[in-house]
């Protein structure tokens, strides 16, 4: 109950696992005490050299308690020979490389950070004249906080009392000067659409890929309808841009989660049958444009297609609201692997057999980026292009740690 909880600061985290079992060792924030401080940390995103650091630091006489990339955070900042908070958190986070959005509590400090590439969002918010850190300005919507400003890429924010301190690590002797490179997977899939993330509205964004995917992937159809929730607003601006129809084919069950970030495939199939119920009437004899964020591993798309079939579809035409993603990812996107990735290996003629739709085709990634409110060259769009802003990790997976 957290009524019962007394103090006036507190870190939360909603855990969506990249590195690490989902197992309760792993449950952030991860709380330690060092030298008579007390330490909380929750973290976004996804380190890239944690094999090679957590050697390090075992050598050194580290002890670990978690499979979590995140750890590694903490050991750092206990190590740290810094007599100054400022300091101690430049100089740690300047020895890992990859993606972190992450809040800390110090005693009575609350601090935000992201990395000088800016992968993942946080977000600074206030509320009867406190302070609030989150990675989405909707949770600041939630609980009637006023958004005041993004944390910028390389930027740390101490925040003690009603004081607000911001350093800049970007331009710290510690760290190197880095291009941004927002993950453009955040507006196509991953943040939720009444967000404004990088500093525009995901809805809009997706909107505008619909219509970008309108006009380049045209389909012959008598109705055009998502895959809810992700793709409900790009087959909204592909419905206005093609003037085809927009319809609901599909009623989906808002207690079940999403289904490409479940831990197991068995998981996976299971929950894409229990997600999603066509809608019969609105299908049977129906030439169907589906408007769908991405593919990932083609299992889901392959269950849904059948299931459009079986309520009466004649035909059916997948669209896809952004590139195939053929590379994995190593900066906080569940992908960690190329065998994870159906276009990895494929073609688009033998994913659509694979699925079994009568045509599919994906946005350009031109197209894609056009789409963008920000200049394409803002992006980190790896998982398209197979172009790292960083040296990928030579040892990879969920489950390095274990």
């Amino acid at each position: 109950d957290i009524k019962s909880l007394k103090g006036d600061m507190a870190v939360g985290h909603v855990r969506y696992s990249t590195t690490g079992s989902s197992s309760t060792k792993n449950i952030q924030p991860f709380f330690v005490t060092h030298k008579k401080s007390y330490i909380a940390i929750a973290h976004n995103g996804n380190l890239v050299n944690t094999y090679a650091l957590r050697n390090e630091l075992e050598h050194k006489g580290s002890i670990f308690s978690t499979s979590m990339d995140s750890e590694i955070i903490a050991h750092l900042l206990a190590r740290t020979k810094a007599k100054k908070i400022e300091e101690s958190l430049a100089e740690s986070l300047s020895e890992i490389e990859g993606a972190y959005a992450v809040v800390l509590m110090i005693d009575n400090l609350l601090i935000g950070a992201r990395d000088p590439y800016g992968w993942r969002p946080l977000c600074i918010g206030k509320l009867n004249g406190a302070y609030v850190l989150a990675s989405e300005t909707c949770a600041l919507d939630l609980i009637q906080a006023t958004y005041i400003r993004d944390i910028e890429p390389g930027e740390i924010v101490i925040i003690d009392k009603d004081k607000l301190k911001s350093i800049r690590i970007s331009t710290s002797s510690f760290f190197p000067t880095a291009e941004h490179a927002y993950c453009i997977f955040e507006y196509i899939y991953f943040a939720r659409p009444d967000s404004n993330i990088f500093g525009h509205n995901v809805y809009s964004v997706r909107k505008a890929l619909g219509k970008q995917l309108a006009k380049e992937c045209p389909a012959d159809a008598d109705l055009v309808m998502p895959i809810p929730d992700s793709g409900n607003y790009a087959a909204l601006g592909y419905s206005e841009e093609t003037k085809i129809p927009y319809e609901v084919g599909m009623i989906r069950n808002h207690y079940i989660g999403r289904t490409f970030i479940q831990p197991s495939q068995f998981i996976r199939d299971f929950r894409v049958k229990v997600k999603l119920n066509p809608i019969k009437d609105v299908l049977k004899n129906k030439r169907v444009a589906i408007i769908e964020d991405s593919i990932v591993r083609g299992t889901t798309s392959r269950i849904r297609v059948k299931t459009l079939r079986e309520a009466g579809a004649k035909k059916i035409h997948m669209r896809i609201s952004c590139p195939p993603l053929c590379y994995p990812c190593f900066y906080g996107i569940d992908f960690p692997t190329k065998k994870e990735l159906i276009a990895s290996a494929h073609s688009i003629k033998w994913i659509r057999d694979f699925i079994g739709a009568d045509s599919l085709e994906y946005l350009s990634l031109d197209g894609m980026l056009k789409s963008m409110p920000l200049p394409k060259k803002s992006f980190c769009t790896a998982c398209f292009t197979g172009n790292y802003p960083t040296e990928p990790p030579k040892k990879i997976g969920k489950s390095v740690l274990e």
